[in-house]
């Protein structure tokens, strides 16, 4: 380890670069390195072969101290490196799962997805995660939260801090929340990290949300070159000190609806391929009902695959555990509502009896009175055809047809007197 990092135990840095570099948030040999010569010679007015020599000479005080692997390095000794770097749990089996053990440090973890999917409650669960001991899956260390959309919360910290057996007090403490008002501001606050993450132990930094700012000040296509080149700067300086501070970035990010697609999700992450290239791993969070979906799109090594988490009190966590909260809900909803309608059953069903017996006895009365009916049909068929023919007796036409009708009649009995007059 290197015990000194002053800018001026390296050589060709007098007391004036010093100062200078100094004023513009490089405090240490470590800046060096994250800055770069570009940014240095424009920050001090030396020319660039003089702020490259410069960086070399600390990128070596680094090797050698052991902060910084060397040039050239075999395969055997980075896996061994690989395997005892730091990771954060999630507090949830299955994000764990998908990250494989949980974010890691000196990378850029970068999640994006609508509004209400869970990144910042994401975030505020890491934020108190991160202060576990290792042996509970966190690094006991603190937090750098640069919060750009006033979505900080210290009461959800709070709430969160309580169900993992946490002391509320401790862990705000530990949480340094610097507030972005402006791109501008955003990039400044991280290039004078770098005292800060030493004096508090920062194992984490939150950029919440990373592209939002860049997005509301750079508008239209004439701005979106400007716009890429500066967030491609804040980008990549995040990446940096997270690699150089060995501790974990998480970036989170808006997203757009590209209007071109007509099958499938049209959800596109806000930053282009400045914001793709730069991160080490990507996830989407998506909706799905009241539930949550993480996809790893982008990673070196995880497979592609989804995962189910829920949103709760603790922040993220299993869908498991929402589900046994809600079925002991439901259990005592239904244990209170089951008394109260044995009551209710036992009055109502002789209410239904004496209701049902009206409606049976109607119809048989509908039945009884439709012979009636058919009944006098048939008398007052009859009836006007007698009268009509005795009161029209008077009327030649049809008494002609009565008579005609009654003559055979008189005919066959006159047939049986007529021998007896002769």
């Amino acid at each position: 380890m290197v015990e000194d990092l002053r800018l001026d135990s390296l050589e060709g840095v007098g007391p004036v670069t010093t100062r200078k570099l100094s004023d513009a948030g490089i405090h240490n040999v470590m800046d060096l390195i994250v800055r770069g010569p570009v940014d240095i010679a424009a920050i001090t007015g030396m020319e660039k072969d003089t702020a490259e020599k410069i960086v070399n000479k600390a990128r070596q005080h680094l090797v050698e101290g052991g902060l910084i692997a060397k040039d050239f390095v075999s395969a055997t000794e980075i896996y061994k490196h690989r395997q005892s770097i730091g990771k954060i749990s999630t507090g949830t089996n299955c994000l764990d799962t998908l990250f494989d053990g949980g974010i890691e440090t000196q990378a850029l973890t970068e999640v994006y997805g609508e509004f209400g999917c869970g990144k910042t409650q994401f975030a505020h669960t890491l934020s108190v995660m991160v202060q576990k001991p290792k042996e509970e899956g966190g690094l006991d260390g603190g937090v750098l939260y640069i919060d750009t959309e006033n979505t900080f919360r210290p009461e959800r910290i709070v709430t969160i801090a309580k169900c993992h057996d946490m002391d509320p007090e401790k862990v705000l403490d530990r949480i340094i929340v610097a507030r972005a008002y402006n791109s501008a501001h955003q990039i400044l606050i991280l290039e004078e990290a770098g005292a800060i993450i030493e004096e508090n132990n920062i194992k984490l930094i939150v950029a919440d949300s990373a592209v939002g700012l860049f997005r509301a000040e750079y508008l239209g296509r004439g701005t979106l070159s400007v716009r890429q080149q500066k967030l491609n700067h804040f980008v990549h300086l995040l990446s940096r000190i997270a690699e150089t501070y060995n501790c974990a970035a998480l970036a989170t990010n808006q997203v757009m609806a590209s209007p071109d697609v007509f099958f499938g999700d049209p959800i596109r992450p806000v930053g282009g391929n400045v914001v793709a290239h730069t991160s080490t791993y990507r996830i989407y969070f998506k909706k799905s009902g009241k539930k949550r979906i993480a996809r790893m799109v982008d990673s070196p090594h995880h497979p592609e695959e989804e995962v189910i988490f829920a949103l709760g009190a603790a922040g993220v966590v299993d869908p498991e555990e929402v589900d046994k909260k809600t079925k002991k809900t439901t259990k005592k909803a239904t244990t209170k509502k089951v008394k109260t309608p044995k009551i209710e059953l036992t009055v109502e069903t002789p209410e239904i009896a004496t209701t049902e017996e009206p409606t049976v006895e109607t119809p048989e009365v509908e039945a009884t009175v439709e012979p009636t009916v058919e009944t006098p049909e048939i008398a007052t068929i009859e009836e006007p055809l007698v009268k009509e023919i005795e009161s029209d007796d008077s009327e030649s036409t049809e008494a002609s047809e009565v008579e005609a009708t009654v003559e055979p009649t008189v005919e066959i009995k006159s047939d049986d007197l007529e021998p007896t007059e002769e």
